[in-house]
């Protein structure tokens, strides 16, 4: 039994090991059968790399060769599907390029419209206004470049995108516009302003005799802004309108304070109601002179240079003037009431006079010492702006009476500005005198001795001395002396014919009396006054 147990053992062994080495002839033989596809794999799989890298090495020199023969001989092309001002320039060399579209352009140009606006006022210049230019060579060369400006493979991808979708670029219609700036320059003068500051007008013939011109604040034109807004508006359209970019610098400036700056420093009349009309319109043309007149500081006047020659080509007509102390038919007859009119008027503002002279017959329209004589040939009223402002002179008249109004800074507060005359004492006149008429002149009144005719009255003569009175708050403050003059006497004129009369000749008596000298007597400003205006009527006064 032990025996047949073991042979049974072996059996079983020996087939289990007959099995094993067959199962594992058959794993070798599958190993093998692996080994050869891995190794035919890897020879395909090597094949292809080999392929695929040549070709990228090929496409890479093509691409290298193109790229570095660009970049050294400067001939860029634009990438297909690029467009300038919507001309298709892919493709193109620079060169090619610029002359597309610079013909585009130059033709373009009669269509280009620049509106500039400032305020209410406007400019247009046109395409056909200006020179041509050609200034898109650099622009173009620039435009070239784009999509090269990376790597190799950064450049192929924007070349790639540019192709598929397209760009699109601009050049604007300045670069084909020669005298931009001069034309340019020719507007922002027009627009340009210096600063004026605020200030009053003189309107003397307006109830309102002064207004205030506010000025004018700085205008600058931002030139820099202005251009690039006109080539930024100009790559969009041709026809473009643009507000002018200012800067404005404001002067800040009281005008109440301004306005209370000048008042009226003083204002004299004098009438002239019994004048003829001759003599009132040289008293108005005179005065007319000097309305409106602006004295600046420091200014010296001449009532003679303002009033010119008073003859008829000037407007004066003839009308009485002294000329040896009689009364006479001049042209300008009157003038020196208004050059009187106007010196009280300057005194009463305290403005200086440097000349002034008095009439050889006192004036009856103002008191001894205030009266202004003027004669083109040897006589004056000159004065002196003493103010550290202007002074403002506006004259007025009516059919009775003419003004002179003086303005400027104003007086101090509660101040008051008065005359006073005084009469020193009278100068007696010597009488008539009697003079033969041996020329003849008065032939048709006179002949024979013994018959008299009055060519001019005795007039007695003054001594007397003009103050101004300065009062503050009603208070006298200061009294100056400012003239001290002497109206000489004037002797009476009476002529006496030559002829002697004939046996049994009787001459009528004469209505003529011999006035005698004068005797004096003391006599007031009043009554001197009073004598004057019986004696000089204004409308006998010069």
């Amino acid at each position: 039994m032990k025996k047949e147990d073991g042979k049974k053992v072996d059996k079983n062994q020996q087939k289990s090991e007959l099995q094993t080495s067959k199962k594992n002839a058959k794993n070798a033989e599958k190993i093998e059968k692996n080994q050869k596809k891995h190794q035919k794999n890897k020879k395909n799989v090597g094949l292809l790399w080999f392929l695929g890298t040549s070709a990228l090495a090929v496409a890479l020199l093509i691409t290298c060769q193109l790229f570095f023969e660009n970049a050294l001989t400067g001939k860029e092309r634009f990438y297909d599907n690029t467009r300038i001002n919507g001309i298709d320039v892919g493709g193109m060399s620079v060169a090619e390029a610029e002359n597309v579209v610079l013909t585009d352009m130059l033709n373009s140009r009669k269509d280009i419209e620049i509106e500039l606006t400032h305020g209410d006022k406007s400019w247009v210049l046109n395409g056909s206004d200006f020179e041509v230019s050609n200034k898109i060579e650099p622009q173009i060369k620039q435009l070239s470049k784009y999509g090269r400006n990376g790597n190799f493979f950064q450049n192929l991808f924007k070349q790639k995108k540019i192709e598929q979708n397209g760009q699109d670029f601009k050049i604007s219609y300045t670069n084909v516009l020669a005298d931009v700036d001069e034309k340019l320059e020719e507007i922002i003068g027009e627009v340009e302003q210096e600063s004026k500051p605020a200030s009053l007008v003189f309107k003397p013939e307006s109830e309102d005799v002064f207004v205030v011109d506010e000025g004018q604040s700085t205008i600058l034109v931002e030139r820099d802004k202005l251009k690039t807004e006109i080539d930024t508006a100009l790559l969009q359209s041709k026809k473009v309108k643009i507000e002018i970019p200012i800067i404005e610098i404001d002067e800040q400036i009281d005008i109440e304070a301004l306005k209370n700056s000048v008042g009226k420093r003083s204002e004299f009349s004098t009438s002239y109601a019994s004048s003829s009309a001759a003599r009132k319109n040289n008293v108005k043309r005179a005065l007319e002179s000097f309305n409106g007149l602006i004295v600046q500081p420091g200014q010296t006047v001449s009532f003679n240079e303002i009033t010119g020659a008073r003859n008829e080509e000037n407007g004066y007509k003839s009308a009485h003037i002294i000329v040896g102390g009689v009364y006479v038919d001049g042209v300008g007859g009157g003038v020196c009431q208004a050059s009187t009119t106007l010196y009280n008027a300057l005194l009463l503002a305290d403005i200086e006079v440097l000349q002034v002279n008095h009439h050889s017959l006192p004036a009856s329209y103002v008191p001894l010492s205030f009266d202004a004589m003027v004669s083109g040939s040897y006589s004056d009223l000159v004065f002196k702006n003493n103010l550290e402002n202007p002074i403002y002179i506006r004259t007025l008249a009516d059919n009775n009476n003419v003004t002179v109004q003086i303005y400027g800074q104003k007086l101090e507060e509660g101040m008051v500005i008065k005359r006073r005359a005084e009469l020193v004492k009278v100068l007696p006149h010597n009488g008539d005198k009697i003079l033969p008429d041996t020329k003849g002149e008065f032939s048709s009144k006179i002949l024979y001795k013994g018959e008299y005719y009055r060519v001019k009255y005795p007039r007695e003569g003054y001594e007397s001395k003009g103050y101004l009175q300065y009062f503050k708050n009603g208070e006298l403050i200061e009294e100056k002396e400012i003239r001290h003059d002497f109206y000489a006497a004037q002797d009476g004129v009476v002529m006496e014919g030559v002829e002697s009369t004939v046996e049994g000749m009787t001459i009528p008596a004469s209505d003529v009396k011999i006035i005698k000298p004068q005797k004096v007597t003391k006599q007031t400003e009043e009554s001197v006054k009073n004598k004057l205006e019986k004696q000089n009527p204004s409308e006998f006064m010069p």
